[in-house]
């Protein structure tokens, strides 16, 4: 916990008890915070953050996990632990629809924006939480952020996380997103609602695979360079662990981005 917010280091990222009445709420996640790959979309969510002005906080080293990977794998007891204890934190802070405050919850994870919205109400915390996709293509939409676009269009396949599209039917925003960039995106077979998993669902990322014909995210890595797209865009800490893991394995035959990486360096 010390350490959580050493990703921000050389960067302004005020903590709640510096800005204790923000429009937006934050929630990094343990990878993003942690993490030396997933550390560089927090890195780069913060530069977009700053370049909008946004009225923003976040919890800093009263930020822990949420528990999703708990809850998949069958440690209920964790999860009920850490949930009630983060749902005491938020509610604290202001964040719960009840609240006068009324800030919105941002998290750069889907499996983070799944257990806030969804599954923490069952513990006393109702908060409305997007996904940083969802909010980046806000402040594209209100002229908050300008982008550099290039006559040459960058094909991009992205691959939708399966707690983003398929759990949350979210969607359209990450795409958007990508296109005010100038992005080209080029589809893969399986995609949106109906997309295939990167491998580290269900606290898979936490344990060795079973043996098998061939590996989750390989196979998904496979899907997305038959596209003919130059990189693979995520919106998932856990999925760019997953393709980046493909890509090595494949020589780095296609660079992987979070969406966020994507808009930062195209800033104005």
């Amino acid at each position: 916990q010390a350490d959580r917010m050493k990703w921000a280091d050389g960067l302004k990222v005020p903590t709640i008890e510096q800005n204790g009445d923000p429009d937006i709420l934050w929630w990094v996640g343990c990878a993003p915070a942690t993490d030396a790959r997933a550390q560089k979309t927090a890195q780069a969510f913060a530069k977009i953050l700053n370049a909008a002005g946004v009225n923003y906080a976040v919890l800093g080293k009263n930020e822990q996990c949420t528990g999703d990977s708990a809850r998949r794998a069958g440690r209920e007891d964790i999860f009920f632990g850490l949930a009630s204890a983060n749902v005491e934190i938020l509610n604290e802070v202001g964040a719960g629809l009840a609240s006068a405050r009324r800030m919105r919850i941002v998290t750069t994870c889907p499996h983070c924006l799944h257990t806030l919205k969804n599954e923490y109400p069952a513990f006393g915390g109702n908060y409305e939480v997007i996904h940083h996709t969802q909010f980046i293509n806000e402040l594209v939409g209100a002229g908050k952020i300008q982008l550099s676009v290039t006559s040459d269009q960058y094909s991009v396949t992205f691959h939708d996380p399966c707690y983003l599209g398929r759990h949350n039917k979210i969607v359209d925003a990450p795409r958007n997103t990508l296109h005010s960039a100038g992005v080209l995106t080029i589809e893969m077979p399986r995609h949106s609602e109906k997309s295939f998993c990167c491998g580290a669902g269900g606290a898979q990322m936490w344990k060795e695979e079973e043996a098998g014909t061939g590996r989750v995210n390989e196979a998904r890595y496979a899907e997305a360079k038959s596209t003919g797209a130059k990189m693979i865009a995520v919106g998932c800490p856990f999925c760019l662990t997953m393709m980046n893991d493909a890509s090595k394995a494949d020589n780095d035959s296609m660079q992987v981005k979070d969406v966020a990486e994507l808009v930062a360096e195209r800033l104005k």
